[in-house]
């Protein structure tokens, strides 16, 4: 059985409690300690974690009153309003694979599904936890936010908002918690000695995770206290310091070979490449991000993961990432083709800001280039050549072109958006010393015709 006939498997079991069940509502969770904030997977925006419930249930750092109220709307067969990326995903069709349906199949037993029907809004502690323990990082990237980039902050606090609708935050009255004092944090080594017990995944994100303290308290308390049952995963831009990505390497080899973890991986984040690959992700550095990534597969023997972000500037460039992926899975895979991918790849499509999404350029224009993509993919596609893609990572990217061309705006929010893309990257050149019509030629027409919105 192939993973795509798994996951529909796995939805006619879960289906039985309900059709709109999310096994990630109960044994999923991220938890930002730098705000005090969670939600059970990257789609609904993160809420915050009450001090006073906190104080008198130390698992609502994931197990919160919202939390709750949401699992017991899934169980009556209801859509949580912030669960819209999966619902907008099956609303094309029953063949459409959500992640949902996929988190469902991953994460899926028969215990842990018979513990949820015979007590579904028990207190959970999460099968998978991915953590932020603060904001520090060197990277900001365009719709990344203060919360999770010091640099971003920085940026904000010197020059203030941008002048937008969408995503022009500012920092006078976010709160961002020292990793150092932080009571989330206090809490989090505190619940760690029981959860620990029963987790199978934990996942660390950022910020940077290497550039926070709490990250290589962990690795070390993994030294000297094993868990042969956790997969640990690690989120970063791997734009820091090359002595660090060593270190990593170093220690990560070493709980896996001596069976202190059972497996790690790590995941990175790249929307397109070259130029506007640097555009989007402010701080980032080629050469020094390929010397990292050389580095950390030469180092160890272990795959690595790219997030990409699908956004509006990734629609015409996108090609040029996924021709280096071919390049990197020839170099990096070796010959023998029983083995894992060690590099692979996922394409979630970004939501918002608005300015961001591709939703706002004239489809009649620019799908051809999402299609140009498709077939690049689809021309590549062998299941039995780790080399090539992969069915799944055609089927993903399909849903991605295919939402693109399904979803209509009204003319009143694409105003909205056309305006805000055009003041966003002319503010966004002036502070960071980019040039958008030198970066995207593509674009340069739309980006023009956006001026005449504002």
């Amino acid at each position: 059985m192939n993973q795509k006939q798994k996951i529909f498997e796995i939805k006619k079991i879960t289906d039985t409690v309900s059709p709109t069940f999310c096994l990630a509502k109960w044994h999923h969770t991220t938890i930002y300690l730098q705000t005090g904030e969670t939600h059970s997977c990257y789609h609904p925006a993160p809420h915050k974690i009450p001090l006073l419930e906190l104080a008198v249930n130390p698992t609502a750092l994931h197990n919160t009153n919202q939390k709750r109220d949401e699992r017991f709307s899934m169980l009556q067969g209801e859509k949580p309003s912030g669960c819209n990326y999966c619902w907008n995903i099956e609303a094309l069709g029953d063949d459409y694979i959500s992640d949902r349906k996929e988190r469902n199949a991953s994460i899926y037993t028969p215990e842990r599904f018979a513990a949820i029907k015979a007590a579904p809004l028990a207190n959970v502690n999460p099968q998978y936890i991915e953590i932020s323990f603060g904001n520090e990082c060197n990277f900001k990237c365009g719709y990344c936010h203060p919360k999770a980039s010091s640099a971003y902050y920085k940026e904000i606090k010197t020059h203030g908002r941008y002048k937008v609708k969408n995503h022009g935050f500012s920092v006078d009255n976010l709160e961002i918690y020292e990793e150092e004092t932080n009571p989330y944090v206090e809490a989090w080594w505190a619940w760690w000695p029981e959860v620990r017990k029963t987790l199978t995944i934990l996942r660390i994100t950022g910020g940077e995770p290497l550039l926070q303290q709490s990250t290589w308290r962990l690795l070390d308390d993994l030294e000297k206290n094993p868990l042969p049952n956790l997969e640990l995963n690690i989120n970063s831009n791997f734009g820091v310091k090359p002595i660090l990505i060593e270190r990593l390497a170093e220690k990560v080899n070493n709980l896996v070979t001596q069976g202190k973890i059972k497996d790690f991986k790590i995941f990175t984040s790249m929307d397109t490449w070259g130029k506007p690959a640097e555009y989007i992700r402010t701080g980032l550095n080629l050469d020094v991000w390929e010397k990292n990534f050389d580095t950390y597969l030469t180092k160890t023997s272990l795959p690595i993961t790219f997030m990409v972000t699908f956004n509006i500037l990734t629609v015409t460039n996108f090609q040029n990432l996924l021709e280096k992926l071919l390049e990197w899975r020839i170099q990096y895979n070796g010959t023998d083709q029983n083995k894992w991918q060690r590099v692979r790849f996922d394409t979630p499509y970004l939501k918002e800001p608005l300015q961001y999404d591709m939703n706002i350029l004239p489809k009649e224009e620019f799908m051809i280039y999402m299609q140009s993509h498709l077939q690049f993919i689809k021309n590549n596609v062998d299941d039995q050549d780790r080399t090539k893609f992969s069915e799944l990572e055609y089927e993903k990217f399909r849903r991605v072109v295919d939402y693109m061309g399904t979803t209509t705006y009204s003319d009143e929010k694409l105003v909205e958006g056309r305006k805000d893309f055009y003041t966003w990257f002319t503010e966004h050149d002036r502070r960071r010393g980019t040039d958008f019509e030198e970066t995207f030629p593509a674009l340069v027409n739309f980006y023009k015709r956006c001026k005449h919105e504002v």
